[in-house]
């Protein structure tokens, strides 16, 4: 059987770590949180007292945090020190590029096989096992990092080098949520010009205007039935996430002295739907801030 140490179980961690037990993985999972640990232990996982026992044993370990600060500790305090030096070393966060470097540096150094392997998917393939990962890696040791992913993966690819894979997620968020943005003012656009936004998705997912944000997530209620708009927009993939991967995108652009202005201006119609209270809607809510239908949260509350 082997050994996974599975170190973050929010949202996507949660039912990652699951799909890992559920492959016959002996899964030793940590969470800060007790509930998230609790559901764990509930799907098959041994929940451990701390990162650092989470790892002892392991054969592979992989993380899934909120940030780059918080990969850069848990790997210096808990993970180098505590695994084993023969252990596969996988992060699957979404952090910026630099802090990936700087991890698979000090994993290298210390005589580790490291790989970034950001996913795309949502909590719906993560909890159904059918993410993609992008993955930063040296050649030779992915095959072992896509064997290690299987339980949760539908596609897994090298990107490239260490860092490689957290780039191609940046990129592939900043096109999501331009994206987004594009087919949430045309459906607004629809509505007021007097098109039904129904006929308009039928007419538009069969010509140039298709695109995955509008044909397998659409973000208005009836065409897509899986899409998070069917259930008031909850669930799926949260605001504050989109935004928080656009501005690792714009600060990536201005490190590599790139143009992004579509992405600039994606991260600012985000961070207002955020400040208006909605970073824990599903991106694609930003629809009713076209429609003119989004009170603040103090207003909805009301």
């Amino acid at each position: 059987m082997i050994r996974i140490a599975f170190i973050g179980l929010g949202n996507m961690g949660g039912g990652m770590a699951a799909n890992q037990a559920r492959a016959q993985r002996r899964v030793m999972a940590y969470d800060l949180s007790k509930t998230a640990l609790d559901k764990a232990a509930g799907a098959g996982c041994q929940a451990a007292g701390s990162a650092a026992e989470a790892v002892a044993e392991a054969e592979a370990v992989i993380t899934m945090l909120p940030a780059g600060s918080h990969v850069r500790q848990v790997y210096a305090e808990e993970v180098l020190p505590n695994a084993p030096r023969s252990a596969l070393l996988i992060d699957c966060s979404t952090i910026d590029v630099e802090s990936a470097r700087a991890v698979a540096a000090q994993a290298k150094a210390s005589g580790f096989r490291f790989a970034d392997a950001p996913v795309s998917g949502g909590t719906a393939a993560a909890d159904a096992g059918t993410l993609a990962f992008m993955v930063g890696c040296d050649e030779a040791d992915f095959p072992a990092v896509q064997a290690a992913l299987e339980p949760m993966s539908r596609i897994t690819v090298r990107a490239g080098d260490h860092g490689a894979g957290q780039a191609a997620k940046i990129c592939n968020n900043m096109v999501l949520g331009v994206s987004m943005i594009g087919v949430c003012e045309a459906l607004a656009l629809a509505e007021k010009l007097g098109l039904d936004p129904l006929k308009f998705f039928e007419i538009s997912s069969q010509s140039s205007g298709q695109c995955w944000s509008l044909t397998s997530y659409c973000p208005w209620p009836g065409p897509v039935p899986a899409a998070p708009s069917n259930r008031g927009y909850e669930g799926g993939f949260a605001t504050a996430m989109m935004l928080k991967d656009l501005k690792l995108a714009q600060e990536a652009a201005a490190r590599a002295g790139a143009a992004a202005p579509l992405g600039a201006t994606a991260e600012g119609l985000y961070a207002l739907f955020d400040r208006l209270g909605y970073g824990g809607k599903d991106f694609s809510a930003i629809l009713e801030l076209f429609r003119g239908r989004i009170a603040t949260a103090h207003e909805a509350a009301m």
